[in-house]
This record gives structure tokens, sequence and C-alpha cells, in this order.
């Protein structure tokens, strides 16, 4: 007799508890799939960021500005190679709800800068450079929008006003970016600091942050203790740390991230450990009688443990694939409305692999013990207990 059959008619035996148990299972790496991708997305600027890249900000609070004069100082410290600024935008398109994460940048040094994260054309280069009232785009944002190069665009900013009156800009898009790795975020938009000086309202020759790369990533500490300590008394201290420790610490300001999602997998894993591993224990204890006859027929004890194993290897991947499949549906609806927030947003191969890991794992676990009782079962005792 076929053992998958076997397998097949064991499992079917009771079909509201395989599917409850299947289900419990679904709703675990669907919890899986969608938090460890969230989690992926809010991670990828960490694990994207350049080793040698630093950022300087106010001490108090990143969101208050640094004089512009700072950055050829920063300039000037030994090590640092090149230096560039930003100030936040705060943009939005047509309504306040369309966030635009768009930046005043000096050009030349913020190519030179993230030269990985903004890939553009030397014909597209030269037209943004030449143009003040240009911007480049990334792709995403110019996908989301529908802006094409060319396109004169008027975008209003929900921090400054413009000099003329009102809070809007208009922009001609001289080029549309690419990253060089796929997880790149290029749901963003630049204009020149110049030309937001000259017509905001408001602000003077303030800079929201400083960014600057170094000759050596060993020097990093070195040289960011030498720009705070170059700044200290004055009238805008600095805090200098790398661009990935600055990346963490943003994440981290609405919680950690890492703390909760383990939180939640852990807890939805252990419970659904302890339920299948429970309904595989009785569902063996329950064919009692017929693995003593299966025995007794000449079945050898090491095929019914795999049998048995077997059987709670497939339950898992049943539900576990299941789970993970709803989770990657959701996750493909959602990246349209989250783009703006979560350009990142991507169930990837990584991620699957992980969870089929965990499946495994899981069916091996619940499995184990109900198997081993299955070897070891004495065919008279089993009788006996019948």
């Amino acid at each position: 007799m076929n053992d998958l059959y076997l397998i097949y008619k064991n499992m079917t035996r009771k079909p509201l508890r395989l599917f409850l148990t299947c289900f419990a299972i679904f709703i675990a790496f669907l919890i899986f799939g969608a938090v460890t991708t969230l989690k992926s997305a809010l991670d990828a600027g960490i694990d994207l960021a350049a080793d040698n890249r630093l950022v300087v900000v106010n001490k108090i609070n990143f969101t208050q500005p640094l004089p512009i004069a700072y950055a050829q100082k920063v300039a000037a410290v030994d090590g640092v190679e090149n230096v560039t600024y930003a100030n936040w935008f705060g943009g939005y398109y047509q309504e306040p709800r369309n966030q635009i994460v768009a930046m005043a940048v000096e050009p030349e040094s913020w190519l030179q800068v993230y030269e990985r994260e903004i890939v553009l054309s030397p014909e597209r280069r030269a037209a943004w450079l030449g143009n003040r009232q240009g911007v480049i785009v990334g792709e995403s944002l110019a996908q989301r929008l529908g802006w094409k190069i060319g396109d004169r665009v008027p975008v209003s900013s929900s921090i400054f006003s413009h000099k003329d009156g009102g809070h809007t800009w208009d922009f001609v898009v001289e080029g549309i970016f690419t990253g060089s790795d796929p997880q790149h975020d290029t749901n963003s938009m630049y204009l020149h600091f110049k030309y937001f000086m000259e017509t905001q309202s408001f602000g003077g020759e303030w800079i929201g942050w400083i960014t600057l790369t170094t000759a050596d990533a060993a020097q990093n500490q070195r040289i960011a203790d030498a720009i705070d300590d170059g700044f200290a008394n004055s009238q805008a201290e600095t805090d200098t740390s790398t661009e990935e420790a600055f990346s963490k610490a943003f994440i981290e300001q609405i919680g950690n991230i890492g703390l909760i999602i383990f939180g939640v997998v852990f807890m939805a894993f252990f419970t659904i450990l302890i339920l299948v591993g429970n309904t595989m224990a009785l569902a063996v204890r329950e064919r009692t009688g017929e693995i003593a006859v299966l025995k007794t027929l000449g079945f050898p004890a090491p095929r019914i443990f795999k049998m048995v194993l077997t059987e709670s290897l497939l339950i898992a991947l049943i539900g576990g694939l299941a789970g993970l499949g709803a989770a990657w549906l959701i996750i493909e609806g959602a990246k349209g409305t989250m783009a703006q927030f979560l350009p990142n947003l991507m169930l990837d191969s990584g991620i699957a692999l992980q969870a089929l890991l965990f499946m495994l794992l899981l069916g091996l676990i619940t499995g184990l013990l109900p198997a081993l009782n299955a070897l070891r079962l004495n065919i008279v005792t089993a009788f006996n207990r019948g």
C-alpha cells in the first residue's frame, strides 16, 4: 500500500480538525510574512547605508537647523572627502494628503555623495545642473504621480512660503533617477538649494543637516569627534554619527520595531507550536490500534516513524505556504498605497526562504515526539490498551 495514500487518509480522517490546524498555521505565517516584510522595508535604509558616510545634525534635535557656514568648516576637517547639505522642503502635490519627500540640496555635491542612490544619465545631470528651477525625481515617485521629463509641476510646501505669496513653487522635471540597487529609495524629489533660498519668504541661510563622506571608514569616529568638538559651545552644537546609526535612531523614534516584531512572531509561533503539537500527539494516540495492526502486518517501525513525521511536515507546509501566499497578496495590494511611506515594501526571496525554514522546523518539532511514540510502540501493549 502506498505510504502517501495512508498519510492522506490519516490527515483527512477528521476534516474539521485538519482545517482548524492548517488555519492556525496559516494565521501564524500570514503574520510572519507581513511583519517581517514591514521590518525589512523599514531597515532598508539602514542596510544600504554607506559605511563611510556621516550625518551632522543639531545636537538639540535633528529638526533644528544649522548655519550654512558649518558646511565649509566641516569640509576643512582632516579626513573629510565630500560634503553636501540639504533642507527639508515638506512638499505635497495638489493636495496636502499627497505628500512628497522633497529636499532642497546643493546639486553637484549631493550627486557626489549619493552617487549610488541617484543614477542619472550625463545628459539629464547636465540639464538639472543648468536649470535652477529644475528638479530630479525618483522613478517610483514619477510613476506614482505620472510625471515625465520636461513637465512643469506645481509643488507646495507645508512648512515654507514663497516670497511672491502662497506656498507653491513651479518646477521643471529635468531628470528621473534610479538607484544602483533595486532597494534604493526612488520615491523622492530634489530641488536647487540656492533657488529655494532665494524664493522662500523666511528661513535665511540655514540648513537642515550636513552629509559627508570620509576617505577611510576606519576614521569615522575620529572625524565625528573632531566635528562635534569644533562646534562645542557654539550657537548650534552638533551631533555627528554614521548614516547607519542616524537612520536607525530615526526609525526607533516610533519604537523598537525589531522587539515588537519579535514579540508578535514569537507569541504566534509559540501558540501554534503548542496547538499543532497537541493535535499531532492526539492523532497518533487515536491511531494506536491501527499502528499496532500495521506493525503486525510487517510495516517496519522506521517506516511508520517517517509516515507520522511526513504528515506533520505536510500540515505545516500546507498552512504555512497558504499564509505566506496571503501575506504576499496583502503586501502587493498595499504597495501602491504605502509607496510614499515605505517605498521598499517587498516580500522578497530571503523572507520566503526564512518562512519555509520555519515551516519545516515547525513540522519537525511538532511531529517528532508523536513519531517517536509510534516508533517505540509495543504491539502487545497497544492491543491491551485498545
